[in-house]
């Protein structure tokens, strides 16, 4: 291992395209038969929404980089020209099947179901007839239509909006001639139409298309005028904020005014239905400053998103996962919550298990007397959830609440700036977070007087403090009474609310100061013990594995004899499987009903297994530029049920894929004669039904 050259490109993969890898296993999900059916169509709405996502972001971010001639940013080497070039080709790909799933697969199967899109062609007088009254009383009210002359600017359209372009010939009121209109279309108007059962050949569940509404009478909008065609189209824009933390004095206020910004920024793709003629497609390319390639002409509706419309107004309950109640601990049943944690650590696997006791807790908290203090980060949540309330609640009965919100929670900064608003007009003490950082731990922290001293209840966690996402994905949450930990999660938010140094931590390893270091020498012990004969094993479960320093160490513990099990869900930068490279490195990717969240990494250490729970990833974002905690799982019982689950992952064969050394993934066959072993549906079945 000494004499290999562990920075060689070939021994990378390229992020943005494991990334596009990731969005094809999501996908896989919408083709396969197995699954419930309207669910087979919430993954191909995920894989559409990741899409957009991808675009707003890293091809954004590829376009900046070509234009100001960087180097290359990742291990691979790849250039900006050509990584944009391979991520086009692979998009076009992933677009092209994403629409021979939805025409090809899904609509046939949702109609032999009795959901049906009831295209313009195939509507009965009485459909119509109902259609133009309710384009006429719902839709026409809110449009603006714009003819585009001289003396008219091409209007600004908004992100990821649903547009029409016109083509027209005759003369406007004012007696000039008229090529081309815009219809710009209310994000306020649903993309879904439900017709009423009592039309004339209209079924129970009868959807028809906004575009194909508006497709269908647009001639209403241009009296007087011949139309030669509409078409659809929507423009993706660059959505990556930036406030220049050292050149603003209110953060929230600048922040603010970019999200509105953000709306128009930089087209970055252009969508159009695929019968749009050659002239208008570059007409539109040319408004938008893109060229051919950023171009997608696609056989449906423009963005696929909106379907997932279909599956709340829809109730089939046969054609959807099966409800469950997340289950909760023994130890929390019908007790008081602070005396259940004194006993002892609860280690809750969400959404297995249930998000209320971590709701309870700081609701509890809000409301006991013996509570003097609350301390909490908030990276994602919701401005009407019963955790905000509950902090707000605690302000206003005069306890000391202090909160660090942060702004830049991407695509969630509007909510986190109404929150912040809503605590401070409570008296919390709101905090913004670190220049140059963002707070992206997640920490609870409760100060309560018992028996004449103080003691700290904490809760550490894997994820978000989001109601929602806690019914989705799949994360760790530890609630606890340790008094050394308790005493570093205040060193923590003393740390975040002064900005001074801390003294070491006892048992927490925090960003942007000694995690990278931390895990580094957790992996080269692991080599270190391996290389003198004995026992290497390292486990870790993350959503990214991208740092290349990391990377590099977990190459040098393979050739030293480590055995490296991976479980990671998107992006991956290492090569598994490489000869004399990563020959004891296996990757995996868990792609299933709910997302994996949660990170935990284990190291053997020659038989005094340590076992670590993190809100980061193994990416340098999460190393140098956030702040971040992991935490260890000291309890035995503890320790060794979250090993269980690790081994559950690893062993499951229904929907796993493993990466190659070429950089594919391969979906894992499970053993003919032999059951498949899905790992969500057997730790759904252990840990909802032990309630």
């Amino acid at each position: 291992m000494d004499t290999l050259n562990l920075k060689l490109p070939d021994y990378y993969i390229n992020r943005e395209l494991s990334q596009l890898a990731f969005n094809v296993r999501v996908l896989q999900q919408a083709k396969d038969t197995s699954l419930p059916l309207l669910e087979r169509l919430k993954f191909l709405c995920i894989s559409s929404t990741n899409l957009d996502e991808f675009f707003e972001i890293r091809v954004s971010g590829l376009k900046h980089r070509l234009a100001a001639n960087a180097v290359p940013a990742g291990p691979d080497n790849m250039s900006s020209a050509e990584a944009l070039r391979t991520v086009v080709e692979q998009a076009v790909k992933l677009v092209t099947e994403q629409y021979r799933v939805l025409n090809d697969d899904l609509i046939p199967a949702l109609r032999d179901s009795g959901i049906r899109f009831v295209r313009r062609d195939d509507w009965t007088s009485d459909q119509r007839a109902w259609l133009e009254q309710y384009f006429f009383t719902e839709i026409v009210p809110v449009l603006s239509p714009t003819t585009l002359d001289p003396t008219r600017p091409f209007p600004r359209i908004l992100n990821k909006s649903l547009n029409f372009i016109v083509s027209l010939d005759g003369r406007d009121a004012f007696g000039r001639p008229c090529h081309r209109a815009i219809v710009q279309a209310p994000r306020e108007l649903p993309r879904l139409i439900r017709l009423p059962a009592t039309l004339e050949g209209t079924g129970a569940a009868d959807f028809v298309f906004l575009s194909s509404v508006i497709h269908a009478f647009v001639d209403r909008l241009f009296t007087g005028m011949e139309i030669g065609g509409c078409y659809q189209f929507r423009v993706t824009r660059n959505s990556d904020l930036f406030v220049d933390d050292e050149e603003v004095d209110d953060i929230l206020a600048a922040l603010e005014g970019e999200l509105l910004e953000s709306r128009y920024g930089a087209a970055v793709r252009l969508e159009t239905a695929h019968d749009c003629p050659e002239e208008l497609a570059e007409y539109l390319l040319e408004q938008f400053q893109l060229t051919p390639s950023d171009l997608y002409r696609v056989p449906g509706p423009v963005n696929l998103n909106r379907l997932l419309a279909v599956y709340d107004l829809v109730d089939r309950p046969e054609l959807k996962y099966p409800p469950f109640t997340p289950g909760v601990p023994k130890s929390l049943v019908k007790t008081n919550i602070f005396e259940a944690i004194a006993k002892h650590d609860i280690l809750l696997h969400h959404p297995y298990e249930s998000f209320a006791p971590v709701v309870d807790f700081v609701y509890r908290a809000a409301n006991d007397p013996a509570v003097l203090a609350i301390k909490q980060t908030l990276y994602r949540t919701t401005p009407d959830s019963m955790l905000a309330e509950s902090l707000v609640s605690a302000a206003r009965a005069g306890k000391e609440v202090t909160v660090l919100i942060e702004l830049r929670a991407r695509f969630d900064e509007a909510a986190n700036i109404e929150l912040a608003s809503k605590l401070q007009e409570a008296g919390a003490h709101v905090v913004y977070g670190v220049v140059g950082y963002k707070t992206h731990c997640k920490m609870v922290l409760v100060v309560r007087r018992e028996g004449g001293r103080l003691r700290r209840y904490v809760h550490l966690g894997t994820g978000n403090y989001h109601p929602r996402t806690a019914r989705a994905y799949t994360d760790y949450g530890l609630l606890s009474a340790n008094e050394r930990l308790g005493e570093d999660v205040h060193q923590v938010f003393m740390q975040l609310t002064s900005l001074m140094r801390t003294p070491p931590l006892h048992l927490l390893t925090q960003s942007p100061f000694n995690l990278h270091e931390r895990l580094l020498g957790l992996i080269r012990r692991e080599t270190r013990n391996a290389s003198s004969g004995g026992t290497g094993h390292i486990i870790a479960k993350l959503n990214a594995l991208v740092e290349p320093e990391i990377i590099r160490a977990l190459y040098e513990a393979s050739g030293a004899g480590v055995y490296v099990d991976l479980i990671v869900r998107g992006i991956c930068c290492l090569r598994p499987g490489v000869p004399g490279v990563s020959d004891n490195i296996r990757v995996r990717s868990i792609v299933g009903r709910f997302l994996e969240h949660s990170r935990v990494y284990y190291f053997h250490n020659s038989g005094s297994e340590e076992l670590y729970c993190a809100s980061a990833d193994w990416m340098d974002r999460n190393f140098f530029r956030r702040i971040e905690i992991m935490f260890p799982i000291l309890e035995e019982g503890l320790k060794t049920r979250v090993m269980a689950d690790l081994d559950t992952y690893l062993a499951d064969n229904a929907q796993a894929w493993e990466l190659r050394a070429d950089g594919e993934y391969q979906r894992l066959p499970h053993t003919p004669g032999t059951q498949p072993a899905a790992a969500q549906m057997k730790l759904l079945r252990q840990l909802a039904e032990a309630s």
